[in-house]
């Protein structure tokens, strides 16, 4: 079993998470408080389930599901963010090719964990 942080979809989680902290500090300070700590703090719990699945067999699916749950949230954070103009769509589109990437790692995971 390789460790947690030598998994692609880990690495890919991280990522993610590097680019969110990068972006959220030029929020307006009424979103930088609230939405931008919410996906930071969705997406630190994501992890946080990639590592949890990647430890455990016996609840190994379950907990892959609570990190594919995290990253819809974080799909929806970052929905309405754009929607509330605080990222442009280039921006957008590059964060959302990122959580497709997870998403879909996070899937097959859960599919071969079954």
């Amino acid at each position: 079993m390789a460790t947690y942080n030598h998994l692609p979809v880990y690495k890919a989680s991280y990522e993610l998470l590097v680019e969110l902290f990068r972006w959220t500090k030029d929020f307006n300070r009424e979103y930088k408080f609230t939405i931008g700590e919410s996906i930071k703090k969705e997406t630190i719990n994501m992890i946080t389930n990639i590592f949890r699945a990647n430890g455990s067999y016996s609840e190994r699916a379950i907990i892959i599901q609570s990190a594919r749950e995290n990253i819809e949230t974080i799909r929806l954070f970052l929905r309405l963010l754009k929607d509330l103009k605080q990222i442009n769509l280039k921006k957008f589109i590059y964060l959302n090719e990122k959580i497709e990437s997870v998403s879909k790692q996070l899937s097959a995971w859960q599919k071969s964990s079954k």
